[in-house]
Formats: C-alpha cells, structure tokens, sequence
C-alpha cells in the first residue's frame, strides 16, 4: 500500500512538473512573439558589410512557430533563414551603394546541398559587381568549402583544414533486428531501383542500389569539384587527386595547393579586410538584419506571380511548412488559379514524396492551374517520387544539377506483428469476422490471394505514375518506364534523360514564369498563407514541440527520426518516396 501511495504521489508531482514546464515554456513563447513585433527596423551604416552565416537552418518557408528551433536544454531559439530571403538580400546588396561587399563566416552550413548551390550561384552574380567577397573558417567542410571558394579572398585558421574527401552514403539495414523481434515485414513494390524497402529485407544494398547510388553521387562530387575547380583556377583532374590522396589536412599544404589565399588568424583576417573593402571600420550587417531594411522602394505592381511551397513528406489532409498536405497545397494552387491577378504559378517542390493519394490529388490541381496559365516548378533539394509526380505537368521544370530527383515507382509495405506479440509478450490475437477478409491487417500473415490484390494495387498506382510523367513530359509510357523502376537522379543527369528542361533555382524559375506569362512588371506572393504565429504555436505545440523536447532535449533520440517513423506509421500503406534522405556536411 506505501508503494501503491509513493507511486501515486510520483505521478502527480511528474505530471505537475511536465505541465510547469508547459507553461513556462508557452509564456516564453509569447514573450518572444511579442519582441519580434517590436522589433524596429535597423539603421544601415555606411560602408557596411554584408555577413553571411549559414549555420542557422535554412529552410524554404519558415514556420512563425518560436517553438520550432527551441531546445529545452538551450531555450534560446535559434532563427531560421529562409532560402528566398537570402536571395533577395544578396541581390538587394548588389546595388546598395552602403554595403561594400559581402563576409561569409560560417561554422557550418545547415542547408541541403541544391539550398547551398543556388546560394552560390546567387553570390557568383553578386561577384559581377566588382564588390568583393571575403570567407573566413577555422575549418572548411565539403560544402562550406564549395560554398567559400567563390570568394575573392578564402582564408584559413593557422591549424585548420578542409575536409576534401569525396561524398559518401552509409545505409543502415534493419532485416537481423526484425527477424530478432519476430516481425515480418511483407512488401510490395514495382521498379528494381525502388530500394526504400531495403533496409527493412536485405542486409547489404541490391547491385541495382549501389549503382544508382554510385552514378548519383559522382554526378553530384563531379558538379562541387568542377565549380571548385573553375573559381580556384585548378583543374577538375587535380581536385579528384587532392581528395583521393587526402591532401587538404594542413592550413599550409591548402595554400601551396591553391585552394585557399592566406593563413590568418580572426583578428588578422579583420585586419586584412579593412585594406580589401577600403574602410576605416567594419560595420557587419547580418541576413535577418538586412531584410528588414527597404531600398528603392517600388510602386506595387498589380500583377503577381504565386510561389506555392510544397515542403516535406506528402500526406492527405492539411499540411503545413513541413508537410505537403494535399487539402493545404491543391486549395492554395486553386486560389493562384482563380486569383485573376496572379498571371503564373511556381511551384517550389522540396520533397522526397509520401502517399501516391495525396499526390495524385494534387497533380489534379496542376493540370487544372495550367489551362489557366503557366505553370512552372522550381526543385529544391529533393523532388522526387511523390515530389516528382506533382511536378510533371509543369510548363517547365527547373532544377539544381545537385537536386535529387526522379525515382519515379510506388511500393507499399504491411508487417505482420503476430509472432511479435506472441515471442516477445506472450500476447495472443483472435478475431471475429464479418466477411472473409475482414481481419486483413498487421496482426496476421497475408494470404497469397491479399498478397496479390496488394500487389495489384501497387502496379496499377506505377503504371498511373508513369502515364502522368509521359503526359507532363510528352514521353512515350515506355520511355518513362525505361528512366523509372524508382531510380534516383541527379538533376544533371535528369535534363539529359528529359526529367527536368533548365538548370537553375527558384529565382530562374521565377524569371521563365514572366517570361510566360508577358509580363516584366510583377510582384511575388507566397502560398500557402502561412498561420499567425500564435495560431502556429498552440496547433503544433502539443504533438511536435513536447516530443522534440523529450527527444532532442534530453539527448536519447533526435525527433526527426522518430518523425520519420511516425509519419510511415500513419500515412497510406502505397507510398511514392524516395529510399534515402542524403545530408552533406
């Protein structure tokens, strides 16, 4: 009975402490919401200096939520950088006769490999100007170098170096550990590159994997290294060795190799760039600073080009900045398209897909937006399998040589947790059914005749996907079938196989969107409309911040894979997703 007493009052007082922490934490929430709108616009000095650091995340759309980059153990919330916001600054630096030119200081880069490329490209247009461009790091990784090496000037630590070894892809496989916890994992598939399911069934990769995965990142390595090499004045040839000889592991063996111009400490650097802009002081500026001050102000143009934001996993229903709800997405593409201001579309498409449902939905909705005017889409890092689904209608595709796209197949997956139950738990299942197969679900093995109307379903969804993208892309059904089978493509090779038509960003994407629509005077909106923040922090405050707090707080799990669990678990049982999500340090 004193135990029954001690357990109950530890419940209690656990439940009081969860709940103090909740609202302590939403009144944190509110205090910050209530700073930002505070917030007042701040003065630019002249002779400043644009600073660039990339280790805030770098989203597409952020979500208003302070909650969002809040960690428990660190309640100071980080802000994140929108990719659309960074461009515009760089090009509003271009002509603002205060700012001398641009700093980049990063640590690290928190953005996907296509978000860092088209940052580059936005900074090689931004070098045309003839303001310089100086980077500094205690060390350079892989894509913090290829970031940097645009600059007039890149300079090194004393004791630093640049990771310069190639690009890797590590799988784990899962098949022991089920077959150990007695679940059977029953899978349906079409296409012999659909390797999602994998990691669940094999204990290495298929051939047909370590291929695809092979040709995917050479194309990707080959892209870095040749823009490496063009902006550093070496040669492609030279760069492969360096990294296959390892050679980049002293700050002195980086500049006689000429991958870097100095080897400075910070205060040197400060030093040196005061000589380079030609002032007196350096006055920095940093990107979120920066967008909050107008230049030039504009007279608002009538016309209006939409850029809607498909963002994440695919799922039916409501979505928001990390979700591709088909409710949220196809109501805002029928918005720009009955919105007689709005004379093209873009759709920004960031994902590796989700339910072939919610696509299909979707797709339905561009094809309605493009008999009304054009329609374009813009890739981000990923956009493949449910994400290219709903960009094959599009007018134009374009996409980043390091996009990840294609992957163009559907599989479906159902475990049987019988023996699970019974091995583990001693948990027995018995059923009463209406109908025959009634029971049809995860608490028993399949039966060849559900396997097959499975299966069937499966192979009725590809050959649906496959009449989209030849219908979008004016392909024979063949043709389509012969680049699919689920493989993945860098967006270099896509445009040579017809996936994709130009190379470029969201901001090219934009530009061949007027050039569509005849019109040279427009604004840009961005749907779908976003929620207040307030909104935003008491809808995802329950389900998402507590979690990342328990996960990422307390260090046991980080909430991004248990996210992607979650998501599996209660999505449709036919997805349209690519087998892996690939993070360059």
């Amino acid at each position: 009975m004193k135990n029954f007493f001690k357990n109950i009052l530890s419940t209690i007082l656990g439940l009081i402490f969860g709940l103090g922490i909740i609202i302590a934490l939403f009144f944190v929430a509110v205090g910050l919401l209530s700073s930002n709108f505070s917030d007042k616009t701040p003065k630019l000095k002249d002779n400043s200096i644009l600073k660039i650091d990339l280790s805030k995340e770098v989203v597409e759309r952020s979500s208003g939520n302070p909650f969002d980059d809040l960690n428990f153990m660190n309640p100071e919330p980080k802000k994140q950088l929108e990719l659309k916001q960074i461009l515009d600054n760089i090009e509003k630096a271009k002509s603002d006769t205060k700012i001398k030119g641009i700093y980049i200081y990063s640590p690290f880069i928190n953005a996907g490999l296509s978000k860092t490329e088209e940052i580059r490209n936005k900074l090689l247009e931004f070098k045309k100007t003839g303001k310089p461009i100086i980077s500094y790091n205690e060390m350079y990784s892989s894509k913090g170098y290829y970031l940097a090496s645009v600059s007039d000037k890149v300079f090194l630590n004393p004791l630093g170096t640049i990771t310069h070894q190639g690009l890797s892809a590590t799988l784990m496989f899962f098949k022991e550990m089920l077959e150990k916890l007695n679940i059977d994992i029953q899978i349906f598939k079409v296409g012999k590159f659909k390797s999602a399911i994998e990691p669940l069934i094999l204990e290495k990769m298929s051939d047909a994997n370590r291929n695809q995965l092979e040709k995917l990142l050479n194309s990707f390595s080959e892209n870095i290294f040749d823009s490496i090499a063009s902006q550093r004045n070496l040669t492609l040839e030279q760069v492969q060795l360096d990294a296959d000889q390892l050679k980049l592991t002293k700050a002195s063996i980086c500049k006689d190799l000429g991958y870097i111009d100095d080897i400075l400490y910070e205060d040197q650097v400060a030093e040196k760039m005061k000589i380079i802009f030609e002032v007196e002081k350096l006055n920095f500026i940093s990107l979120s600073k920066y967008s909050k001050i107008k230049i030039n102000d504009k007279k608002i143009s009538r016309n209006k080009i939409a850029i809607i934001y498909a963002n994440g996993n695919i799922i039916s229903g409501k979505g928001n900045t990390q979700t591709i709800g088909s409710t949220t997405t196809s109501k805002a593409i029928k918005d720009a398209r009955e919105d007689k201001n709005v004379k093209a579309i873009v759709l920004r498409v960031n994902s590796g897909g989700g339910s072939a449902l919610a696509s299909d939905v979707m797709w339905r909705e561009t094809i309605l937006a493009k008999e009304k005017k054009p329609f374009v889409v813009s890739m981000g890092d990923y956009a493949a399998s449910g994400g290219y689904y709903i960009a094959c209608a599009a007018d134009t595709i374009v996409a980043n040589p390091t996009t990840l796209t294609g992957s163009i197949g559907v599989f479906g997956m159902l475990p049987n947790l019988k023996n699970f139950y019974k091995e583990n738990f001693g948990i027995s299942i018995d059923t009463v059914n209406t109908n025959k197969y009634s029971d049809m679900g995860i608490s028993r093995k399949l039966s060849i005749f559900e396997k097959n109307k499975i299966q069937e379903g499966v192979e009725e969804i590809y050959e649906v996907f496959l009449s989209r993208v030849a219908r979008g892309r004016n392909m024979t059904i063949d043709a389509v079938d012969e680049i699919g089978q689920g493989r993945v493509w860098s967006g270099h090779d896509a445009k040579s196989i017809g996936l994709i038509d130009v190379y470029g960003g969201i901001e090219k994407a934009v530009e061949i969107a007027g050039q569509l629509a005849e019109i040279e005077d427009y604004r840009i909106i961005s749907l779908p409309k976003k929620a207040d923040p307030l909104t935003s922090l008491v809808n995802d405050f329950a389900e998402m911040q507590i979690s990342k707090i328990l996960f990422d707080g307390f260090g046991f799990l980080k909430y991004e894979h248990i996210k992607n669990l979650k998501d599996l678990k209660k999505e449709d049982r036919i997805q349209a997703r690519i087998p892996y999500l690939m993070k360059l340090e």
